[in-house]
């Protein structure tokens, strides 16, 4: 490569920078000769030291703050970073942000709102990749990591990836689709200094391809290759390979498609991982006669590193007692594919004196959820999920293991809790108990499911989380609700940043309370609740400030949608309904966004922006 493709293809860097600045103070020196005595602009002295200092600001949000000082500062600033945070794919262009900022090294952007997780958004709605993949090769041909959520990825941009950015490091893509394993293989054939490949809850098209096998011989640059979301086989021996010349790996979540015999190879070739994602957690479908079952206890003593443990696809429980030896080091477990009863979880959780975040499937019962509390003293994150998500099935936890949780584990901050049964006692406890919570996501299943103690709606519960813990950025609400928890809210919610309600509320003032309460809000879900047009034009002086605002299945008119569109042209209203449902006045889906650019281009037939 020559010098000049060499610049090209590197930042323009900080002694380029200063030395530009030196050049033109001595161009307007006082003549004397001596560039020692020449003095520069004030302007440019406070930029160069402003720049020294934004260096050390890494929170997006105090770098955000700095570029609204004034232009000095939203100049310096934007030139002095080198990692960008887009929330809103369409909310900016890529021509807009790649003329502003001119070092980028890492970008992470998101698509499709949450709610599209669930099929409540038509499949091709958008979020393409692609116009960014272009605009960063022109711009950072130089550019090392890209983390992407929700977006529409195609084997075209992995290729992109791969041949427009000669030094790039890392992908992660989570919750994507629209790519398959012939994108991967010439995707890790052609970054021969890739260090991290995430793959997580992506829909990855099986072509047949043996990605695996694609990467380049010689020693491995990868520090952490996640693939447990492709749903198809691969080439083990190439995997092996892999990991076996891959010295600085710590990271490796494996597929369903890995059965513990093969685990244990890999683990014997890679004892310095931190995080490990075990596979199926079961031995092969054929299995040698008469073969010798590998000492598994063995191989998890040799990983004393070890403090990150998941996986545990299609597990058989009697292989459980391999990880004993590493469960005393684990500040994260994850058996949310796991469907382990808690007999079999309490030997494992017993020893987990210093675990931080654990998810788990509710096949565990509240009995499980006492076994957590009793140990797990210094638990940050909890996350319940169900075994069977249906709104009339028996759930398995309850009250009981929240109110447990709440009196074993005084330090947590964060917690998912799905079940199908509920009362505000237990909740109430919950937020006098852990004061410090910022995340509190409560699933009650059943539609409009009362305290099942004393029948009375779910009301006092939710105030008092709002209430009494003052931390709180993130809520989600279930159950019977009427108005008064909304009031509570608006009330108490004040640092309230998501909010999330499904099959909710009595009538317009509940959705109004919110959106005259919550001055802070950014994220806005609502499904299956009676909220109309005029709680929606309630919230008029909030939706410059939001990222977005999602409501399905509520009481919306075309009209009223039109009404919002009409008063703020700065922000894109789509009325999303289903590929052959027909055009009339009812709203089936809205989705608000603010947006510099307006309009999208690349919008389907079954979007209609007003």
């Amino acid at each position: 490569m020559s010098e000049d493709d060499e610049r090209q293809r590197s930042p323009p860097s900080d002694l380029d920078f200063v030395s530009n600045k030196a050049r033109n103070c001595n161009a307007t020196g006082s003549g004397s000769g001596h560039p020692e005595f020449q003095s520069a602009y004030p302007d440019q002295v406070l930029e160069n030291v402003l720049e020294n200092v934004l260096h050390f600001l890494t929170s997006k949000r105090d770098r955000n703050a700095a570029s609204l000082v004034c232009k000095s500062w939203y100049r310096v600033e934007a030139l002095t970073r080198s990692e960008l945070l887009i929330g809103n794919c369409y909310a900016v262009s890529p021509a807009r942000v790649t003329a502003r900022f001119a070092r980028v090294r890492a970008l992470h952007l998101k698509g499709k709102p949450r709610f599209a997780d669930f099929n409540l958004m038509p499949p091709d709605w958008g979020a393409h990749f692609n116009p960014w993949a272009l605009a960063m090769a022109k711009a950072y041909p130089w550019l090392e990591k890209v983390h992407l959520k929700r977006m529409s990825v195609t084997d075209d941009d992995l290729v992109a990836l791969a041949e427009l950015f000669l030094g790039f490091k890392e992908l992660s893509l989570v919750c994507c689709d629209g790519f398959g394993t012939g994108g991967l293989a010439i995707f890790v054939n052609k970054c021969r200094q890739l260090k991290v490949l995430d793959l997580m809850e992506s829909e990855v098209t099986d072509d047949d391809t043996d990605w695996i096998s694609c990467f380049p011989e010689g020693e491995s640059h990868l520090e952490s290759l996640i693939f447990d979301c492709v749903e198809c086989h691969i080439n083990f021996e190439a995997l092996e390979r892999l990991v076996a010349r891959s010295p600085s790996l710590k990271k490796l979540r494996l597929n369903r498609y890995v059965s513990i015999e093969q685990l244990y190879h890999l683990m014997i070739r890679a004892p310095q991982l931190t995080h490990l994602g075990t596979g199926s957690f079961s031995p092969p479908e054929i299995a040698g006669q008469g073969d010798q079952e590998p000492d598994y206890v063995n191989a998890f003593v040799a990983c004393k590193s070890l403090v990150c443990l998941s996986g545990f696809r299609e597990i058989i429980p009697d292989y459980l007692p391999a990880i004993y030896p590493v469960c005393a080091n684990l500040t994260s477990l994850n058996f949310s594919y796991a469907n382990i009863t808690a007999e079999q979880l309490k030997p494992i959780i017993s020893k987990c004196h210093k675990l931080q975040v654990f998810w788990v499937l509710d096949s565990i019962c509240d009995e499980g959820l006492q076994a957590v509390a009793a140990t797990c003293k210094e638990l940050r994150e909890l996350r319940v999920f169900p075994v069977d998500a249906r709104e009339d099935s028996d759930g398995p936890v309850s009250d009981v293991g929240l109110r447990a949780i709440s009196e074993g584990c005084w330090k947590l901050q964060s917690i998912l809790y799905f079940c199908q049964r509920m009362t505000n006692a237990a909740v109430i406890a919950m937020s006098k108990n852990c004061p410090d919570l910022v995340v509190f996501r409560l699933c009650i299943m059943g539609r409009h499911r009362a305290d099942h103690v004393t029948g009375e709606p779910m009301d006092d519960g939710f105030g008092a989380i709002v209430m009494n813990c003052k931390k709180l950025t993130r809520l989600a609400v279930s159950g019977l609700l009427t108005d008064k928890a909304f009031d509570y809210i608006g009330r108490h919610g004040k640092l309230l940043r998501t909010l999330s309600v499904a099959f909710a509320g009595d009538s317009d003032m509940g959705l109004k309370y919110v959106l005259e309460g919550c001055p802070k809000l950014q994220k806005l879900e609502i499904r299956d609740s009676p909220f109309g047009d005029a709680a929606l034009c309630s919230g008029l002086h909030l939706y410059y400030n939001m990222r977005f605002l999602w409501m399905s299945s509520c009481s919306l008119t075309r009209h009223g949608c039109q009404e919002i569109a009409r008063g703020m042209p700065h922000l894109v209203v789509e009325v999303i309904r289903s590929s052959d449902e027909e055009m009339d006045d009812a709203v089936e889906i809205l989705y608000m966004y603010r947006s510099l650019e307006g309009p999208r281009t690349d919008a389907p037939k079954f979007v209609t922006i007003l």
